[in-house]
């Protein structure tokens, strides 16, 4: 479902947490996919209105993509939130 993930080193080496962190979820339409990324994004980092999040469908219509970029407050949460997105049912991808 998804390639290698980055480890804790390579995100504290590259980025200056808090910070934002683009997270990328393709899957089938049709499954609320979107509103269920959100919805767990905005869980597990405990806000109070979910993060900014867009939605791409294919030409053909049968999957979408969708781009959630939360503001992490450090990097063990960018790893704990790939874990709680890769458990979502009907997640095809996640990068």
């Amino acid at each position: 479902m998804t390639g290698e993930l980055p480890t804790l080193e390579l995100l504290e080496a590259r980025h200056n947490f808090p910070c934002p962190y683009t997270f990328k979820v393709i899957g089938k339409t049709g499954t609320s996919l979107e509103f269920r990324v959100s919805a767990c994004a905005k869980d597990l980092l405990g806000l109070d209105v979910a993060p900014p999040t867009s939605v791409k469908t294919t030409a053909g219509g049968r999957h979408e993509s969708i781009t959630v970029e939360p503001t992490c407050p450090r990097a063990q949460t960018v790893l704990d939130l790939y874990a709680a997105l890769r458990g979502l049912d009907g997640v095809l991808f996640l990068f």
